[in-house]
């Protein structure tokens, strides 16, 4: 169907002014229910609307006439700022000189100065008795600008901003934020893109969980997180926004620095990308407000009565308002009105050089301040403000370039005309060395920098710990996890037992936060939702279907349980919020997150460095672990590395527990550690779904002491023989080493069976002993645990574990014999347990042979008789390598 003739243009024109009406008589509510039966309406008919309505103009959010009074001083505000700027240039460009090749950012502060200052001048508040602290994170590559203003405040002294990316040397500075390297200073780690989206939105949850649990006052607080335009492609800033507008977390506010430049060229050069995230964004529920033009174009779209500026808004794409950031005015006036006599004509009330200086919304204070009061006003959804800013935007810092991230050095003329525009009083030598520049403490614009902050709590950002400390765990508390069990039990169900009991505990129980990512039931933690209900902030609004079970889903506004649904991302975010709620809140909270082990470390991997960075205390629970021990899931599911990943952590204490006692004992002495002792750790145990008898703990004096340190006897061997094999095991493959040791007796072999609680913590202790003798070779040598073990031991040593052969290689070096270690290399298959194991060769049958054959090697037996042994074992010998399949 054809377009509708001239005449629509007036019935147009009456629809608009009786849209009008509706406005003066019921408000913006009114128009919005008329515009939505329309549009139902419409739909009904069968009429398609073609293009999105979750798009606003092109324009900014906040009209001139609703901007608040700016409320600080522009004129020192921007002398702080410029010095800012040439600082965090100085730091990077000094090093450059150096040639420390250290490397640096410049050109994304730059573009986020403002926007950062603002806040820092007037918004962002520390915590202190009666407010509950703002969480800061900066975009990662400005940390250069973060550390200048420290400078400025006395935080920081020259000496350190020197040693920017240097950190070995006294007081060296981190390139990135990170709490590790600055635990006085950076509150949150946010060098890996995108992770800070998620990290923020948990952490703004969290805080409203222990809000609606009471352990945290409703004082406010916000979490304010910067990030780039070309980072919201990750596929975790996006994917995790959802959450935040159902909970309602009108204490997150995200901040998009659209300087429209990727790292290496434009992000969306035949679109916009404030539109486009306006719509995702919109779509989210979120409040979404636009800074995108500065006060400079304010005149001309109150004279823009045909809307032919706001048109030709609409039509440039990215690409070409990264042209017109390079270009000179007359070459953008130009390329602004075209073929366009009424916008010639608009534009022509500007001089070339007032077309040049007009700035963006990102290089406007007053604009961003109105933004950020905007945000802080109550309207319960999470708030994202998109500025729109140049990339490097002063002299030398390739503004718009493509080339700007990469901007590490500055040519002499490049300093001067930096130091010209940023007005520093320094001498032209001094320039040329690009000295720092910092006035006399009672200057002006210093005594205002120091105010401003003091009137909002204190410097930020600053990480502070004021926190209780818990009591240890009784050992009464689990008891009867050190008794013979009944029933066949795994160790999945005996921490959830223990679970169980920890959050009836009245000192432990208020800080257990159990954390589980929809697969509650899997792991048999449906038990726990009638005891500690499943956190929701609404509650639940429904009748459940098992409602009428003993075992019912249960939701409550102060439940315990996080149940994140099918985001391995969200939870991991929400085991960093609550493992580090005692520095951000001052609340010891004990997370225990149980998720499927192989879909941990190599999913979100990244995110538990970022825990380890920012000093977590937690249990990370592998559930279903275990190559052979879960069957019949496959390849992507069975989990033979993590143990292997964790050992790379270095404050990470990683356990593979073969026995409901042993279980006890690590997270009875983990809590002590971390939650009583205050010690920088966080723990690592893979847990099984396979159910056998629990033995009773022995009665030996020094078993708690070898479970923690990672090994001690199960069961020594049944009698002195000529032939004798120490099986090391960990894990439910405990269980075939001791069905092994039975197979060798039966040949004449003895055995004794050692449960590996840790190849990591061992290999750890015996790194440790080694340095410390080749350092002080005058001092009495220390012996590694493992060795103090095994030293007296004879016979050989065969290694076994339900992971691949690099975990027990760990140990290799200090085992006192001949050593042989079994794992799971391969790929992972659907199949029972017992053909899996005896297909990946570490089954009785195969620990047994392999001691046989060391035992061979060692002249203690001949091949003969190991052959025939091989057929006892009923081990086939010519089945495919599983490395090769």
């Amino acid at each position: 169907m054809s377009r509708p003739d001239d005449d629509f243009s007036l019935e147009l024109g009456e629809w608009k002014e009786a849209l009008d009406s509706v406005y003066t008589r019921h408000g913006a509510f009114g128009v919005r229910e008329l515009l939505r039966a329309v549009q139902n309406h419409a739909l009904s008919r069968d009429v398609r609307l073609s293009e999105a309505t979750l798009n606003t103009p092109y324009r900014n959010t906040i009209p001139p006439a609703e901007e608040p009074v700016y409320p600080g001083d522009l004129e020192i505000e921007a002398s702080l700022e410029r010095w800012m700027r040439w600082n965090a240039a100085a730091m990077v460009a000094r090093a450059s000189d150096r040639g420390a090749g250290v490397g640096g950012h410049i050109a994304t502060y730059a573009s986020a100065a403002t926007m950062l200052e603002t806040g820092f001048h007037h918004i962002f508040r520390a915590r202190d008795e009666k407010y509950g602290g703002d969480l800061i994170i900066p975009q990662p590559h400005a940390a250069p600008g973060i550390y200048a203003r420290a400078f400025l405040e006395g935080r920081l002294s020259a000496d350190q901003l020197d040693a920017f990316r240097q950190q070995l040397a006294p007081g060296g500075l981190p390139a990135y934020p990170h709490p590790r390297a600055m635990p006085e200073f950076w509150q949150v780690p946010c060098a890996s893109m995108g992770l800070s989206t998620p990290t923020a939105i948990y952490q703004a949850r969290f805080a409203k969980y222990l809000e609606n649990r009471s352990l945290k006052a409703k004082n406010g607080g916000r979490v304010w997180c910067f990030i780039g335009d070309g980072e919201a492609d990750e596929p975790e800033v996006l994917g995790t926004v959802n959450i935040a507008a159902r909970e309602k977390l009108d204490n997150l506010i995200v901040v998009v620095n659209c300087n429209l430049q990727r790292l290496d060229g434009p992000v969306r050069g035949n679109g916009k990308i404030i539109q486009e995230l306006e719509r995702s964004f919109r779509g989210a529920d979120w409040n979404v407000l636009k800074v995108i033009w500065g006060s400079g174009w304010d005149g001309l779209l109150a004279r823009d009565h045909e809307g032919v500026l706001q048109q030709r808004m609409e039509q440039a794409v990215d690409g070409d308002y990264q042209y017109l950031s390079v270009s000179s005015g007359e070459m953008q006036r130009e390329i602004w009105v075209e073929n366009n006599p009424p916008l010639r004509a608009l534009m022509s009330t500007l001089t070339d050089q007032e077309v040049r200086d007009i700035k963006r919304g990102g290089q406007d204070p007053k604009k961003i301040y109105a933004a950020y009061l905007r945000a802080l006003e109550p309207t319960g959804r999470p708030t994202v403000i998109l500025i729109k800013s140049v990339k490097g935007h002063a002299p030398g810092f390739g503004l718009g370039q493509n080339t700007a991230h990469q901007k590490k050095q500055l040519s002499l003329e490049e300093r001067e005309a930096l130091a010209e525009e940023c007005r520093i009083p320094l001498d032209k030598a001094a320039i040329a060395r690009a000295d720092y520049y910092r006035p006399p403490d009672d200057a002006p614009e210093m005594r205002y920098l120091q105010a401003r902050r003091a009137e909002l709590g204190g410097y930020l950002p600053r990480r502070k710990v004021v926190c209780p400390r818990l009591p240890a765990p009784k050992p009464a508390l689990f008891a009867e996890l050190r008794e013979a069990q009944t029933r066949p039990m795994s160790t999945t169900a005996a921490c959830v037992r223990m679970l169980g009991k920890l959050l009836r505990d009245p000192k432990l129980g208020p800080y257990v936060v159990p954390i589980v990512p929809d697969e509650a039931r899997t792991f048999g933690l449906e038990g726990l939702f009638p005891q500690a209900g499943i956190y929701s902030a609404e509650g639940q609004r429904y009748t459940p279907v098992d409602a009428g079970s003993l075992l019912p889903y249960k939701e409550k506004t102060d439940g315990q349980i996080l149940q994140e649904g099918i985001c391995e991302t969200g939870a991991m975010a929400s085991f960093l919020a609550a493992g580090t709620a005692a520095a951000v809140h001052g609340v010891p909270t004990i997370p225990f997150y149980m998720f499927y082990s192989m879909f941990g470390f190599q999913r979100v991997g990244d995110m538990i460095w970022a825990s380890a960075d920012m000093f977590c205390r937690g249990f990370l629970l592998g559930g279903t672990a275990g190559r052979t021990t879960l069957n019949g899931e496959g390849l992507q599911h069975q989990d033979g590395h993590s143990q292997v990943a964790a050992g790379q952590l270095p404050n990470m204490r990683s356990y593979d527990p073969a026995f409901a006692y042993e279980l006890e004992v690590i997270i009875r002495d983990g809590i002590r550690r971390m939650r009583t002792e205050d010690e920088d750790c966080f723990y690592y145990i893979t847990l099984y779904n396979e159910a056998y008898p629990m033995p009773a703990a022995p009665k030996e004096s020094k078993l708690e002491e070898g479970i923690l340190r990672g090994i001690y006897r199960v069961k020594r061997a049944a009698k002195k023989a000529p032939a004798e094999a120490q099986l090391l095991a960990s894990g439910p493959l405990v269980n075939q080493a001791l069905a092994a040791r039975e197979l060798l007796a039966e040949q004449g072999i003895a055995a004794s069976v050692w449960s590996v609680t840790s190849f990591n913590e061992l290999r750890r202790d015996a790194l440790g002993c080694t340095r410390h003798n080749r350092l002080h070779p005058e001092k009495p040598a220390q012996v590694p645990y493992v060795q103090q073990v095994l030293g007296k031991e004879k016979g050989v040593f065969v290694a076994v574990s339900d992971y691949v052969k690099a975990l027990p290689d760990g140990i290799a070096t200090w085992i006192p014999g001949r050593y042989t270690t079994l794992g799971t290399d391969g790929f992972g298959l659907s199949e029972t347990r017992e053909h899996l194991r005896d297909h990946f060769e570490v089954s009785p049958g195969h620990i047994a042979l392999a001691a046989a054959s060391a035992l061979a090697e060692d002249g203690a037996l001949t091949g003969k008789q190991v052959a025939q042994m091989r057929r006892k074992f009923k081990v086939t010998a010519g089945k495919v390598d599983p490395v090769s399949l």
